[in-house]
């Protein structure tokens, strides 16, 4: 007799995970319309590269104050109570700038209040929907889980902005944001229909500062911990802002309009979705060390190289090559870093990780808008992705026990 299938997605076997992860994932092709959206009212309300970036740097914003005693109050809650409710006020958003576009009433302000709220929802549940994948899938079955989880989020990536590129160009941009409004009950609706223990609180010693202090002096003693908030700090900083400003470069530097920029982020979805795959089926045979490593040296070379074609077929292709780098890196990072936390501790951990990951995208965001504005958005990119390529091969040499890790 034959033995069984092993299924190369151990992760679904969990009824839980399995509608969370389908309820995301209609959630997330909603999130990613808005945010193709959102960039081209941004441009198309002041044409200005400076006002893509600064209006993304306003939505991080919060996560960046916020998130790290975020990850504190995520370690004392009920995940699930908490994640419904951020993804609920969520909806509020997203419906009240597709309400002010129809109405012909809408501002930059609008646009910039609305991100900022949503930036202190997504303060709280970043790190708390993170942490909580481990309650529904248990240690074994999380590396599948976060890969799984990431290959949802690009291929929302995929579908969101080709879609949103779609829409805008033929029944306008509201029409984005208030599907984004509709989306978020499908995730609604896969968390009330979990069926999780009585939620316990844990005990925990000190007061909130005290907890706080305790999670900084286990990210700040480890060095293997270190150096992937660290590396993650360096890629939000100069690497992810080429996304936000790829509606000045479909404009200005490839001459596309919205349609061609859902196509350039839906390339960069495709790798990101085929890397994101490639991980939960084989990322337990592979060092995780060295997707590292190589993950955000990779990223790097590519957004340079990107930055300097002007063929579009060309730059749609580069793009799959970062998107796969990119989420290889992000997913084995998430991984290895709850892997090696403590249960006690691994809110305040991904609050770190949302900080950095997230919340830096301000810092990001900013000086990319500036550079671009200067002296251009070739150089801007370009100059982000060699930060990239040698920040990552000197810090792994520095640091050489996570290269190691498996």
């Amino acid at each position: 007799m034959s033995a069984p299938a092993v299924s190369p997605f151990p992760a679904l076997r969990h009824r839980n995970f399995r509608l969370f992860f389908f309820g995301q994932g209609t959630s997330l092709v909603g999130t990613w319309m808005q945010n193709v959206a959102q960039g081209w009212l941004v441009l198309q309300l002041t044409n200005s590269a400076y006002y893509v970036g600064l209006v993304s740097a306003l939505g991080s914003l919060p996560v960046l104050l916020v998130s790290l005693p975020a990850g504190v109050f995520a370690d004392r809650i009920d995940k699930r109570r908490l994640v419904t409710i951020t993804q609920s006020l969520s909806t509020i958003q997203a419906f009240a700038i597709a309400v002010l576009i129809w109405t012909q009433r809408i501002e930059l302000w609008h646009v910039a209040a609305a991100a900022v709220f949503l930036g202190l929802v997504n303060a709280f549940d970043i790190p708390t929907r993170q942490a909580f994948i481990v309650e529904i899938v248990g240690k074994e079955d999380l590396g599948n889980a976060i890969a799984l989880n990431s290959s949802a989020f690009n291929a929302a990536r995929i579908v969101g902005p080709a879609v949103g590129g779609i829409l805008i160009g033929t029944v306008g941009i509201a029409a984005c944001y208030f599907l984004n409004g509709l989306s978020y009950v499908a995730v609604v609706a896969a968390l009330l229909a979990m069926r999780m223990p009585a939620w316990v609180a844990p005990r925990l010693g000190g007061d909130g500062v005290a907890r706080f202090r305790e999670g900084l002096r286990y990210i700040l003693g480890d060095r293997r911990v270190r150096a992937l908030v660290l590396n993650t700090a360096m890629l939000s900083i100069f690497g992810f802002p080429y996304m936000v400003l790829m509606p000045v470069f479909a404009r200005h530097a490839l001459h596309v309009g919205a349609q061609g920029l859902g196509v350039l982020m839906a390339s960069s979805g495709v790798g990101a979705v085929i890397a994101a795959l490639l991980v939960a089926i084989y990322g337990s045979r592979v060092p995780k060390g060295k997707l590292v490593r190589w993950g955000g040296a990779v990223f790097g070379l590519a957004v340079a190289a990107f930055a300097t074609t002007s063929w579009f077929p060309l730059a749609a292709a580069i793009l799959m090559v970062s998107g796969g780098a990119m989420i290889a890196n992000n997913a084995v990072t998430n991984t290895l870093l709850q892997t090696l936390a403590p249960d006690h501790l691994r809110g305040r951990v991904m609050g770190a990780y949302t900080f950095v990951f997230t919340g830096m995208a301000p810092l990001g965001s900013f000086q990319a808008g500036l550079v671009a504005e200067h002296f251009g958005i070739r150089a801007e990119v370009a100059i982000g992705g060699l930060v990239c390529l040698f920040g990552s091969l000197l810090l792994w040499r520095l640091v050489p026990e996570v290269p190691r890790l498996r």
